[in-house]
């Protein structure tokens, strides 16, 4: 590392991957790999951040500074244990996973060898394409860190055009609860509210509930919270 530019590999190549190593690369970071086996993903990667070398994954965190986990959250824990007892990790190294539902504590195995552990999730729908760079400029980022280590997961998250907001480990369930409700049951609700119109015969369903959608939330996110009343719903 020289000038405080990192050298950064990232384990996976789906959306957020390639996303966030096209952004770490553009705040000036040494992209010097990505590890992946999928086609699809490494023809993503191609598009977004071309001619960055595919490595193994001990060859991309022997040379790395910083190593994103942009796996999913199911596999954080098998890996970074089985690297661990592998011995591939480096003291002083940081390594970030992108999964919302974990904390840092999930890389303990890594940490224990000596390496600082860092949780950064972007609360945002990926489109794995450069237009999500526009939109992590208006999207937030939750980090979970040893104390001593939140001041650089903040950093790196500014460095990418995001705003940091830190969830404690304890809240990071809470936080996971929240933000995945707010993107599935909405998705779920539009695209019922757009089935039933298109049943009536309108052609145009999307259209005619877009404005109205996009409305309701705005004033949802104007009102803030209300404690929900049981009455009301079944009204």
């Amino acid at each position: 590392m020289s000038n405080g530019r990192l050298a950064v590999g990232i384990i996976g190549a789906g959306p957020v991957g390639a996303v966030l190593g096209q952004a770490l690369a553009a705040a000036g970071h040494n992209l010097i790999g990505v590890a992946s086996a999928s086609p699809q993903n490494l023809e993503r990667l191609d598009a977004l951040i071309p001619e960055v070398p595919v490595l193994a994954i001990p060859d991309l965190i022997a040379e790395a500074d910083l190593v994103v986990l942009a796996i999913p959250a199911d596999q954080i824990a098998p890996m970074v244990s089985g690297l661990a007892a592998a011995g591939v990790w480096r003291a002083g190294q940081l390594v970030a996973h992108t999964a919302g539902e974990h904390g840092y504590s999930v890389l303990a195995p890594a940490a224990g060898a000596g390496v600082i552990p860092l949780a950064i999730h972007p609360a945002m729908t990926f489109t794995g394409t450069s237009i999500d760079l526009v939109k992590i400029r208006e999207s937030y980022f939750a980090v979970s860190a040893p104390n001593v280590a939140l001041p650089i997961a903040q950093a790196l998250v500014i460095e990418m055009g995001a705003e940091p907001i830190v969830v404690a480990e304890a809240d990071r369930a809470t936080y996971f609860e929240a933000v995945s409700v707010a993107n599935s049951f909405s998705k779920m609700i539009v695209n019922q509210a757009i089935g039933l119109l298109e049943n009536v015969g309108i052609e145009n369903a999307r259209g005619v509930i877009g404005p109205l959608i996009r409305s309701a939330v705005e004033q949802a996110l104007a009102d803030g919270h209300k404690p929900l009343d049981p009455e009301e719903l079944l009204s």
